[in-house]
């Protein structure tokens, strides 16, 4: 709570003969309105005083909205006049409620309470803290606060301590949950009646009279529980003045208004409401709009009492598992989710342990999804339950149409225009009249035009040329490219960095070049703190013989001009330049400049400013204007530090949407023959188990370890063959990812024979390898149409793991019932139907028996068990059972898709079909009609968002229920 903030109300005399005015207390909360309580006021229309305690005077004010006095929204907001007497807030207060109905909240009021006032002297405040545990008061739509400091011992009478503490704000941290009442009837002064936040929110008067007269309630409600998590940046309500032009483009100040995406927000809006978790994949190119689509998705739902999240980059995981408590609808939004896998793994954690009676929603915003998708929902078996079936969406240009980019550039013209005189130094201007003039780019016709910042950016760029002596007239020039409009910007905003430094006193001691350096390293390696920041400043040459105060005054600098999010620790000491476009640009250009700087920045890095630099690196590089440079810097830097960088080349690569530069580098490290198998295997263990992207460089690295192990063990066989085999494995493996499946097949058939002999030799450490390696080995022989001898492998690998799993069930259950079920599809193809039947027989025994010991990791496994014996019982006549088998699937799979719909609705659909089959050949249309109608609904549903996955299954559905319906007739 700020001090400021807190007021004295002084309401209207009663009619009863000798009565004083009601005296309470209050608020600000922005613009001119105070928060108090409405049996303090009265009813709206009525004039009070309001005032600073301890600061003298009084100012007049006027009820604009009043609840009900004594009733569950007791509350009111005052007007206060424009009177030298009243300070009012630069920001509207952020408001919130408990949203996981965990007990225990601290809580925070601040007032002017009757316990602290004394005769002759001036009007006291109190601050008083507590806790508010959310069921309590639940049925009368209340809150209580218990304090930590009750009245007990007040003498006087039968009156309570706390009078005069009504309409005295309650907080939850940062955030207004509520308002004082009363004191709580029988609790001895120690509990305080509050009137929730979510009451008055729930009054659309009250929401109006917010946004009339400046307390702009559009940031909805926020969760008290999640604001340490949260990204303050997102908080429009209370987001700072922009302080340089390019901080309007920011996609959270929604500076231009949104529009277009009708059917994707629909699309958006309708998954929502399925209910249960649900994950969402948005990606595309950098100014394509994601963010923007998340925070109007995000301002509908807060509008229909939803909570919206986002997390901010350096929230801990063990913090995000907290989104499991959840007791209201949600959603999630994390950004740039490919460079937040830890966030993301606990956010899968906290859906699968949220129980599901309210929706659970995934954003998730990333430019590209690649290899680190599909590696997100590999990490886990929680993982791939929660995005087996999440939905993916690639934005495609929101200006596609360029017959109306003029009027929606005109219309960011208008846009940017009224909101350029909250920038420093651009008031006293006419914007309107200068967007009023502008002309749209002859060329908007090319494809560049099609992405709305680059829209918006020209638009931009265009109004602030317009300030100079003598403008160039962008929009006649036939030359310009879409393109330089980031150049453009950056040099307006340049002017911005040089009159800030000047204004410290940092030129003409600093050069400008120095400072664009700082700004440059400050965006690719960034800093964690102050401290952190001063290291950063000593890796430049410029700055690192420079004294501690002035490289402390280059940080406060940067802070000046582009504010951190939040001044909590942890939290770095500066913002970024916004759009991240006019970052990766200015980054780029000094760059290309001084390659040798990104080398500088590396010398004490630690994990995360290396990743940054990487990321902001190849992002930078992507930008056409530098014609390739970037890349061929980029490579070099990656094969000078390899030993440093090699975990996070490969990361980066898998997650960056301009991975070139660094996968050259991995080739080349990957075919160097002068580097050691030592740190070969080193950077073989960084690749992920598979990437699309790194297919054919981890096969190169593989067939180079290989070779380097076939040396080995001809010279010594012993001591080296088993690591030859191993390699051979792998080999096999990257080779068939890379689509070298004739190789890869002969590699397999080579590990097999070596771990054959090992295994002969010595089984009890062996025979697992060998097992695995025969089961890898039937798969490529299936692929390769040789199903005999991938049937004989296949029976092979069971047989060993049958053996070890009767020595250690614990380790090798599972993996006998996988590969029994391996075995029975390879016995149907080869037609042994009744040996088929019984592999499955036995893999759901296994499988039961690991449910009923771990549901949560082994109940879809049964359940999929399940419905492939229902198909073989069905095919060996005997029906009755594979009914009964088929049902059981759909009770478990209806369970687990009541859950979390976007992983198992797809499978429950396909069961639900499967039964009315059974259903039909038992006799039992009607039901049989029923099981495949509800199919065809869900089949529906999920067709809509993915026709080409699902509208194959669809058809399939509907033909079943005409079948049923003609039998019917």
């Amino acid at each position: 709570m700020e001090q400021l903030r807190v007021a004295g109300v002084t309401g209207p005399k009663s009619s009863e003969p000798g009565s004083r005015p009601e005296a309470g207390s209050g608020y600000a909360v922005g613009g001119r309105l105070v928060l108090s309580s409405a049996h303090v006021t009265g009813a709206a229309g009525t004039r009070v005083k309001v005032f600073h305690p301890g600061a003298g005077g009084h100012a007049g004010g006027t009820v604009v909205w009043a609840g009900t006095p004594g009733g569950r929204d007791d509350a009111a907001l005052v007007l206060v006049d424009d009177s030298p007497h009243w300070q009012p807030p630069t920001v509207p207060v952020v408001w919130g409620r408990p949203d996981t109905k965990r007990p225990g909240t601290p809580c925070e009021t601040w007032g002017v309470p009757d316990e602290a006032q004394r005769t002759g002297r001036p009007v006291e405040a109190v601050q008083l803290g507590g806790e508010v545990n959310p069921g309590s008061g639940i049925v009368g739509n209340q809150y209580v606060m218990d304090l930590r400091t009750p009245g007990v011992g007040w003498p006087g009478g039968g009156t309570s301590p706390w009078g005069g503490l009504s309409g005295a704000a309650v907080f939850c941290d940062r955030y207004l949950a509520g308002v004082v009442a009363s004191d709580r009837a029988n609790s001895a002064h120690g509990r305080l009646n509050v009137v929730p936040a979510y009451v008055l929110h729930h009054d659309d008067a009250f929401r109006t009279a917010l946004a009339e007269h400046g307390g702009d309630p559009a940031g909805g409600l926020r969760a008290v529980e999640f604001q340490d998590i949260a990204d303050p940046t997102v908080h429009t309500a209370v987001r700072r003045a922009p302080v340089t032009p390019a901080a309007l483009l920011e996609a959270g100040r929604q500076t231009v208004p949104f529009h277009g995406r009708e059917d994707l927000l629909a699309d958006l809006q309708a998954w929502c409401g399925l209910g249960g978790f649900g994950a969402w994949l948005l990606h595309g190119p950098g100014g394509q709009g994601k963010t923007r689509l998340a925070h109007h998705l995000g301002h509908e739902l807060t509008a229909t009492g939803w909570t919206v999240l986002w997390p901010h980059a350096n929230a801990e995981p063990s913090q995000l598992l907290e989104v499991r408590r959840a007791a209201r609808p949600m959603l999630v939004v994390l950004d740039y989710a490919e460079t937040r896998p830890a966030q993301l793994a606990a956010l899968v954690a906290a859906a699968a342990e949220h129980p599901g009676t309210s929706p659970l929603k995934l954003l998730l915003l990333a430019r590209t999804s690649g290899d680190w998708w599909q590696q997100a929902r590999r990490a886990s078996r929680q993982a791939g339950d929660c995005l087996a079936t999440a939905r993916t969406r690639r934005l495609t240009p929101l200006e596609d149409e360029p017959d109306r980019r003029a009027g929606h550039y005109r219309d960011a013209a208008r846009a940017l225009a009224a909101a350029l005189p909250a920038v420093p130094g651009l008031t006293g201007r006419d914007w309107s009249a200068a967007a009023a003039g502008l002309q749209p780019p002859r060329r908007l016709g090319e494809d560049a035009y099609g992405n709305a910042l680059t829209l918006h950016m020209t638009a931009l760029a265009d109004l602030l040329d317009t300030t100079q002596p003598h403008p160039t007239n962008h929009t006649d020039d036939e030359d310009e490219n879409a393109q330089d409009v980031e150049d453009r910007l950056l040099d307006h905003e340049s002017r911005y960095w040089e009159g800030s430094a000047t204004t410290r006193g940092l030129t003409p001691n600093l050069s400008t070049n120095t400072l664009e350096t700082a700004l440059a390293a400050a965006h690719l390696a960034g800093a964690t703190d102050r401290d952190q920041a001063d290291l950063l400043w000593q890796r430049l040459p410029a700055l690192a013989d420079q004294p501690r105060d002035r490289r402390n005054t280059v940080t406060a600098w940067l802070t000046t001009l582009y504010p951190p999010p939040s001044a909590a620790p942890g939290r770095p000491p500066w913002g970024a330049l916004q759009p991240d476009r006019l970052a990766e640009r200015h980054t780029g250009r000094i760059l290309d400049t001084d390659p040798r700087l990104a080398d500088q920045l590396l010398d004490g890095a630690d994990d995360a400013q290396t990743a940054q630099l990487l990321t902001v690196y190849s992002r930078a590089a992507a930008h056409p204007v530098f014609d390739g440079r970037l890349d061929t810097y980029l490579t070099d830097l990656c094969i000078r530090h390899h030993l440093k960088l090699a975990a996070h080349i490969i990361t980066t690569a898998t997650r960056t949407d301009h991975p070139t530069p660094l996968i050259v580098a991995l080739d080349t490290l990957a075919t160097d023959p002068a580097i050691a198998l030592n740190t070969l295997h080193t950077l073989y263990g960084h690749f992920p188990r598979t990437s699309h992207r790194l297919a054919t460089t981890a096969a190169h690295l593989a067939h180079t370890i290989t070779g380097h192990y076939r040396a080995l063990a001809e010279a010594d066989p012993d001591a080296h063959r088993p690591d030859l085999a191993g390699a051979l494995n792998n080999l096999s493996i990257r080779l068939g990812d890379a689509g070298r499946r004739a190789e890869g097949l002969a590699s397999v058939e080579e590990a097999v024979a070596i771990r054959r002999t090992l295994a002969n030799a010595d089984p009890d450490a062996y025979l697992p390898d060998l097992a695995m390696s025969l089961n890898n080995l039937s798969i490529d022989l299936g692929d390769a149409g040789r199903r005999a001898e991938g049937l004989a492998s296949v029976e092979e690998a069971v047989d060993h793991y049958r053996t070890l799993a009767e020595a250690n069930p614990d380790a090798y259950l599972p993996d006998l019932a996988m590969s029994l079920n391996n075995l029975s599809i390879r016995l149907g193809e080869a037609g042994r139907r009744a040996e088929g039947l019984a592999s499955v027989e036995e893999a759901v025994t296994i499988r039961r028996t690991l449910a009923e010991a771990n549901p949560d990791a082994y109940l879809p496994d049964l359940a999929m068990s399940l419905n492939n014996l229902s198909i073989r019982l069905g095919e060996a006549g005997r029906r009755a059972e594979g009914l009964a088998s088929v049902e059981e699937a759909v009770a478990i799979r209806r369970t687990l898709a009541e859950a979390n719909p976007d992983a198992y609705l797809p499978n429950l659909a396909m069961s639900l079909n499967n039964l009315s089959i059974r259903l039909g050949d038992a006799g039992r249309r009607a039901e049989g009609l029923a099981a495949v109608e509800e199919a065809v609904d869900h089949y529906r549903t999920l067709a809509e968002a993915n026709p080409d996955l699902f509208g194959p299954a669809l058809q399939q559905a509907l033909e079943v229920a005409d079948a049923l319906q003609g039998l019917d007739s």
